[in-house]
């Protein structure tokens, strides 16, 4: 079965994974601007990550048949240095008409501190401005409820952002209905420890349905696994999901939440 992972760090894996997901069947991923292992000292920094996001990446992905696309920002980690940040959103609509890029993300919260919360208020502006779609990071382990609370209460609080066009990604058990009853899409992250297993996320999916809910690795620097999104794929199929339901949460709902983006162009039939 085609499928997408709408959240992966495709920077931080090496081209056997690119390899691996196309023999496992990924038709596209969407890569969202995140931290890079350290924090980072400068603007100039970020404009030559924009650049590899943009520019090379999708390059090294087309080379497997798989589409690569980004979001760009400074991550919810590096944004308790407000200076840098504004910097750093100030380079950002130089790279939005770039025709890969979906929106703005993954913006969010780490530590819910009142920092992260001016950035990310920041960021939404920014979005807002530019009629950009948005892919939200909320919190690990014991800062996710209280974090993603604040995310919500945020972007509720600005009459500009329309909750069909945001993300709200790694939900879990205790915050899914936070996401999905407020308007919002939102994804469940297949990462060892911190996020979701295949199980937890097939149960989620028992819970709450197949609607505005997609599913992603994740993959980055630590622990993770690009090939989650098939691990789901065949758990759906041992638990007896029909193959349309299954078709619908790895690919058919990501692709319905991208193809509101500015820069998009349908892709050949």
């Amino acid at each position: 079965m085609k499928y997408i992972d709408p959240h992966i760090h495709m920077v931080s894996r090496t081209t056997d994974d690119y390899q691996r997901m196309a023999y496992a069947g990924c038709a596209a991923i969407s890569e969202p601007a995140f931290w890079a292992g350290f924090d980072r000292g400068t603007a100039a920094g970020f404009h030559d990550y924009f650049r590899q996001l943009t520019q090379y990446e999708p390059k090294r992905a087309a080379q497997f048949g798989i589409r690569h696309y980004s979001w760009l920002c400074i991550n919810a980690k590096e944004a308790e240095n407000v200076a840098l940040s504004r910097e750093v959103i100030a380079l950002i609509p130089e790279f939005l008409k770039e025709p890969t890029v979906l929106g703005v993300g993954e913006i969010g919260l780490n530590k819910n501190t009142r920092n992260e919360a001016t950035v990310f208020q920041e960021h939404l502006d920014l979005a807002a401005k530019t009629d950009e779609l948005i892919l939200i990071h909320t919190p690990h382990l014991e800062d996710k409820l209280k974090g993603t609370r604040m995310i919500v209460d945020m972007l509720k609080g600005d009459s500009r952002v329309t909750p069909h066009r945001v993300c709200v990604d790694h939900v879990e058990e205790h915050t899914v209905r936070l996401a999905l009853d407020n308007g919002f899409w939102c994804g469940m992250t297949l990462y060892p420890t911190t996020k979701c297993t295949p199980a937890r996320a097939c149960d989620i999916i028992e819970i709450v349905g197949t609607d505005r809910i997609m599913a992603n690795s994740a993959g980055d620097w630590g622990k993770s696994d690009p090939l989650a999104v098939p691990e789901l794929i065949q758990e759906m199929r041992r638990r007896g999901h029909p193959e349309a339901a299954i078709r619908k949460v790895v690919y058919e709902n990501p692709l319905s939440f991208w193809r509101q983006a500015n820069n998009w162009v349908e892709w050949p039939a």
